[in-house]
């Protein structure tokens, strides 16, 4: 199979900037600050709805990134008008750290604190003033980095925990676990702190944060890969054993690239070990859990499958896929990642909801009953995957 790289590029780039942005745009909330918290399956938006913390940094991302990408007011405006919620109305003034979540004007709602919430607002804070020069932005998301050092770094171990309440006292980790079991430390939230910290870095390049970034590189080489399984560990207790027989496809091939744009901006590409460890983990994912009609299943517990298409695992597989294929030149990625943008474009993308994504569809791409936007919904998996091909074949 040859792949036409500009058409996939022009595709991508218009698919963005003419479907994803827009639908997003249009959720801008006026007269509260931040955007609008739901869109049900029915496309109806919900004004009173919950604005999520992570929500709000994925949206402020999402937004500085388009503007740094495109430089187009249109974005800046948007991200402007994010960060302002952010810090305005998200930002704890008196305890410090991101709520969970806020009410539809912005009042505290839920003001448990999650370490992978605050480490969106790193990653967000970062990307805006990657993208603005605001300084103040920078010196929050400094602010934020400092709180996740000091609060939820285990050092002794080391590890980072996950749940607070309000007044940073840990919490079981509720809000993270799944599959019936409660985590006291995840593979996602190391993964997310991760990416944070990696664009931390690209802004401020600072040797706590590398000293951080360094740590995290062995933590998920030595404590959650599986160096014989080539698969990632989800759930953990505190002694960093593995609580449940779970693989999760789209978390594992999401990890390989963020971990390499890690060694990236550390200068650790050719990391013998971390190097593997990114392609290893790439050809397992393309050899398991790609289906025959291109898409990416969504996980195995035991020796049961989900194969549930997830809006945000193709994404992810997209750009992971693509990274290997910058990394080995194995033109089966390549011909991994063109499947799955067919597959999304057929069965993905919410041509009702005017190109914004689907949640997941079913084996036989029949399109489940989730909402559109929400807490978690929002326009960073897909917005990303656009943004990280556009860069990458430019």
């Amino acid at each position: 199979m040859t792949v036409n790289m500009i058409q996939l590029q022009s595709e991508i780039s218009e698919h963005w900037e003419k479907k994803i942005l827009p639908f997003w745009s249009n959720l801008k909330d006026t007269t509260n600050g931040g955007f609008y918290g739901w869109v049900g399956n029915d496309l109806q938006v919900d004004r009173q709805a919950p604005k999520g913390g992570i929500a709000t940094a994925r949206q402020l991302w999402s937004f500085a990134a388009a503007y740094r990408v495109t430089g187009q007011d249109i974005w800046l405006d948007h991200a402007e008008h994010a960060y302002r919620f952010l810090a305005d109305h998200v930002i704890d003034p008196e305890y410090g750290g991101m709520y969970w979540m806020v009410d539809a004007v912005g009042n505290p709602l839920d003001t448990s604190k999650h370490v992978y919430t605050q480490s969106f607002g790193v990653y967000a804070l970062s990307e805006y003033y990657r993208a603005t020069g605001d300084d103040s932005a920078l010196e929050l998301s400094k602010t934020l980095f400092a709180l996740i050092e000091t609060k939820g770094l285990h050092t002794d171990i080391p590890a980072y925990r996950e749940q607070f309440d309000r007044f940073w006292n840990e919490q079981p980790n509720e809000m993270l676990s799944e599959n019936g079991v409660i985590a006291d430390y995840t593979m996602n939230t190391h993964i997310h702190v991760l990416e944070a910290y990696t664009t931390l870095y690209r802004v401020w390049p600072d040797a706590q944060v590398k000293a951080a970034l360094e740590r995290l590189l062995a933590i998920l080489y030595e404590r959650v890969y599986d160096q014989d399984t080539k698969f990632l560990g989800v759930f953990f207790n505190k002694q960093w054993e593995s609580i449940i027989d779970l693989r999760s496809f789209g978390h594992d091939i999401e990890a390989s690239w963020l971990i390499d744009d890690a060694l990236t901006v550390l200068g650790l590409e050719q990391h013998p070990a971390y190097a593997a460890m990114v392609t290893d983990i790439a050809y397992n994912i393309s050899n398991i859990a790609v289906q025959a009609d291109g898409s990416l299943m969504n996980e195995q517990e035991g020796k049961h499958v989900d194969e549930t298409r997830i809006w945000w695992v193709q994404a992810e597989a997209m750009v992971g896929f693509y990274n290997a294929y910058q990394r080995t030149g194995d033109p089966q990625f390549l011909e991994r990642v063109e499947r799955l943008w067919a597959y999304t474009k057929e069965h993905i993308v919410d041509h009702r909801a005017g190109g914004e994504w689907h949640w997941s569809v079913d084996g036989n791409g029949t399109p489940d009953q989730h909402e559109v936007a929400g807490p978690w919904k929002c326009p960073y998996h897909n917005s990303r995957f656009c943004i990280e091909l556009i860069e990458r074949m430019g």
